[in-house]
């Protein structure tokens, strides 16, 4: 059995158990192979001096076991707003002593970082202490963010050099990382995963009534719905979605679920339009509901202004909710017909133009989650064992 080691600044906790659960769901299914036994380490930025929104990351636990999985949550020193650019050093520093330690009591074969900054240079400077191979992951914003900036495109292209192996999430964004100057011989697209035990079709009509029902969610339960799933932050896009309702039939409305800094903004905005009896802030779904809510909608609709291949698209398909989605990413790599949903341009006008279109030729559940069928953790965890035995293998 090789060993990884594997670096996430994204991955769930206590208190915070949403936070990169895709990046969790991965490293649980590779483990299960049986193959890699996987720990993850997970740094903790907390600021120097006590600020209240970062109170409950206090009490993430130094140490857990999740699933086949071991995951530490060292601390590492952040500095909202400046730190930017010194993250990769920060982490690797308040990393290092842990990665030594681990190293020497059970020698790994392998360095992995999740996202490509902060968590690939500060994986690439541990890989150089331990004199072990590197993987690096791109997601989607830590190449069109942070490769935009030339302090962090410096660390991101120096740690590309170094690894073995580079992986994308979709075609789209392996085009970008070699546009930005990565190796484009050493990426490999690596597709997200899903749960198919969950995430698929029920009956519209059904999970409508049951999340209508759900004290937590108390949904609409008649009339044309869609739905918006992802962080509440301006570059997913809900303000666009909001807007384009305006554009439709009285009788639809929109659910909104996630959380984030935009909520009040939104909700201005809501109020602003005239929609308040339109618009439905759903908060934090739990995951165990997530189905159920996507299952009942009629579309999903997602105008993120950046994404590498996002779950949420995935995810919603794999219910038989079809998507509508600007040309972004690996947009096209999941929307290759009409039957998936639609592409549309980021504007309020062909949002709602896009989202008619899907109400008025509706698309049988089943004939949209055919598209999902590509798309399993079982696959996944394949594919990335096949990666990281190559890497590893390279001297």
């Amino acid at each position: 059995m090789k060993r990884l080691l594997s670096l996430s600044t994204l991955y769930p906790a206590p208190g915070r158990t949403g936070f990169g659960r895709f990046v969790a769901r991965q490293m649980e299914a590779l483990a299960a192979r049986g193959d890699w036994d996987v720990t993850v380490i997970n740094p903790v930025g907390l600021p120097p001096l006590p600020l209240k929104r970062y109170e409950s990351l206090r009490a993430i636990p130094a140490q857990e076991r999740q699933g086949d999985v071991t995951v530490y949550h060292p601390r590492f020193t952040l500095i909202p707003g400046l730190s930017g650019p010194i993250n990769p050093s920060l982490i690797a520093h308040a990393v290092m002593p842990l990665a030594k330690r681990l190293h020497a009591e059970n020698p790994f074969d392998l360095i992995d970082a999740q996202f490509f900054y902060p968590d690939g240079p500060a994986a690439a400077k541990i890989a150089r202490e331990l004199g072990l191979p590197l993987t690096i992951k791109a997601r989607g914003s830590d190449i069109h963010l942070w490769g935009g900036k030339a302090f962090a495109r410096r660390q991101m292209l120096a740690a590309a050099d170094q690894a073995s192996a580079l992986v994308s999430v979709s075609r789209a964004l392996a085009r970008d990382m070699a546009a930005l100057g990565m190796p484009e011989d050493r990426i490999t697209v690596h597709y997200t995963g899903l749960d198919r035990a969950r995430f698929c079709p029920i009956g519209r009509p059904a999970a409508r009534q049951l999340i209508s029902a759900i004290p937590s969610l108390q949904v609409w339960s008649r009339g044309p719905l869609l739905l918006c799933v992802g962080a509440l932050v301006p570059l997913k896009g809900q303000a666009l979605a909001i807007r384009a309702l305006t554009l439709l039939p009285e009788d639809v409305r929109l659910a909104i679920a996630g959380t984030g800094g935009e909520e009040r903004a939104l909700k201005a905005l809501v109020t602003q339009l005239g929609l308040d009896d339109r618009v439905q802030f759903l908060g934090a779904v739990e995951h165990d509901l997530l189905p159920q809510l996507l299952c009942a909608a009629d579309v999903m609709v997602l105008p993120s202004e950046r994404e590498g291949l996002a779950n949420a698209w995935i995810e919603a398909i794999a219910c038989g909710t079809p998507v509508v989605i600007p040309d972004v990413g690996g947009a096209r790599e999941v929307v290759q017909d009409n039957s998936a949903g639609r592409i549309a341009e980021r504007t309020p006008e062909a949002i709602a133009e896009a989202v008619a279109d899907l109400l008025a030729n509706p698309v049988a559940a089943q004939d949209v989650a055919r598209n999902a069928e590509r798309f399993s953790w079982g696959a996944n965890a394949v594919a990335l064992a096949e990666i990281y035995e190559k890497a590893a293998a390279k001297p």
